[in-house]
């Protein structure tokens, strides 16, 4: 038993090295895949597509995660594979440049496999992370590794823009910028594909009883918790997905930033979301991940319409800010509802099916923003339309279904008003990298080797 739960101990530190990579190859790479397809001259129509397309694909191919989990018998190999195969795709996104004509086809066909790859291992990961993180912990310790992620994350899209600032001087220099950053995110994602070979799996019996139809997940979610909160959040990313493909044209075609404000303003967001994860973390923890969903859920979709108000490079980070805050706090509380309404031999299918429905939303979110971009002549700008809809249709979701949500822990009472006090009140660090790791030293004074402050939630010993 103790070596299981030093197996587990390590796997966790492993888990957290594997996501801060992963993070880093999003930094580098796919933040800035619409900005490659806009310097490809893509039409709107085309971004919506290549924002919507490869997420479809993606949460389709997860219909047959169950399928391969019974192959394979393992979660880790198919987790191990996809991340591997996901890296591999940044060599041919990059090199779509030299197909002329058909160059935004191809490469949304490219990133539409970089999806595949990306998510058909998701349900099997869900279900393997389920084992080696414990109920109680779950919200703190993903709300610091996704802090740790994000931290990554906002120093590589900042390094990722500069070079491609520096390299904005002609076209091949500018062409050469992106096949850098496309290189350092395959070569992210490489080492982060090492740390999950690392990383232990507890023993699993496929249980081919336990799954159940994709129909018979849909005719019976209307009476259950978990399916309620599954149409909740495919009707929010319909929603999101109306506006969401069409902040980076905004900023680059209307607002005509160059990389340097357009990395700017994204990072923004980020370092938001990297200070408030551990902070919504642990508030989920305690106060329960409904009560937190419920908030942020009510915060959140007034994003899109912040972008109307002004053009000033400083109120859209105010913007920024108020985005990085409410989805820290909604994307937490989301991942965390997934753990606690989902029982761990039906996990995997549960996911499977999520992100089906949510990627099918995704899908007619962004090709009918598309449309409405294509053919508004409303405003000085015709992305403001799609951030007004987006706007609407993300509060309708969580006027629809938040009051049916029902919360599953046992936790303590409080007010959204002093729920939101708390989260803007704590202190979210005492530093970015001390709170990360720290320097023990022995007697002499000279430094060892560095551990991590926060506590890895284990498991707790049967008596």
């Amino acid at each position: 038993m103790e070596e299981k739960e030093e197996k587990i101990k390590k796997s966790l530190k492993y888990s957290i090295f594997d996501g801060a990579f992963y993070w880093m190859m999003v930094g580098f790479g796919e933040s800035f895949i619409a900005a490659f397809a806009v310097f490809l001259k893509a039409t709107n129509i085309q971004l919506g597509l290549l924002s919507s397309l490869p997420k479809a694909f993606g949460s389709l191919s997860q219909l047959f995660s169950n399928w391969l989990i019974g192959i394979f018998k393992t979660r880790k190999r198919i987790v191990c594979i996809s991340s591997f195969l996901q890296g591999f795709m940044y060599i041919p996104i990059a090199l779509v440049f030299f197909f002329g004509e058909l160059s935004i086809p191809i490469l949304i066909i490219f990133v539409c496999l970089y999806w595949v790859f990306g998510v058909i291992g998701n349900p099997a990961w869900s279900s393997w992370m389920g084992d080696l993180v414990s109920d109680e912990n779950r919200g703190d310790y993903f709300g610091n590794r996704n802090k740790i992620g994000n931290l990554v994350s906002f120093v590589s899209l900042l390094l990722a823009g500069y070079i491609l600032q520096k390299f904005s001087t002609g076209t091949f220099m500018e062409y050469t910028g992106f096949c850098i950053i496309f290189s350092l995110a395959f070569v992210s994602r490489i080492i982060s594909f090492f740390y999950l070979t690392r990383q232990y799996e507890p023993e699993y019996e496929f249980a081919p009883n336990a799954n159940f139809s994709f129909m018979q997940f849909v005719k019976q979610a209307r009476f259950r918790n978990y399916g309620l909160f599954v149409f909740y959040l495919s009707l929010m990313n319909f929603g999101v997905y109306i506006s969401a493909p069409f902040f980076t044209p905004y900023m680059l075609y209307d607002l005509k930033l160059n990389y340097t404000a357009f990395t700017i303003i994204t990072a923004v967001a980020l370092i938001t979301k990297f200070a408030m994860m551990p902070v919504w973390g642990k508030l989920s923890d305690k106060y329960g991940t409904k009560k937190v969903l419920v908030l942020a859920g009510f915060l959140m979709p007034a994003t899109p319409i912040l972008w109307i108000f002004s053009t000033n490079i400083y109120y859209l980070m105010f913007a920024q800010v108020f985005a990085g805050f409410s989805w820290a706090g909604f994307d937490i509380a989301s991942f965390n509802f997934i753990f606690d309404t989902t029982k761990r031999e039906k996990r995997a299918t549960c996911v499977a099916y999520y992100n089906v429905l949510t990627g099918f939303a995704i899908f007619v979110g962004a090709i009918l923003g598309g449309l409405i971009v294509k053919y508004n002549s409303f405003f000085w700008s015709k992305y403001y339309i799609v951030f007004i809809i987006s706007f609407v249709m993300r509060y309708a979701a969580s006027f629809i279904f938040l009051p049916k949500l029902r919360e599953v822990r046992i936790v303590e009472e409080i007010s959204s008003r002093k729920l939101l006090m708390k989260a803007l009140t704590t202190r979210p660090s005492s530093g970015l990298v001390s709170n990360i790791m720290n320097f023990r030293r022995n007697n002499n004074g000279n430094v060892k080797s560095p551990r991590f402050m926060f506590k890895l939630p284990m498991r707790k010993k049967k008596p």
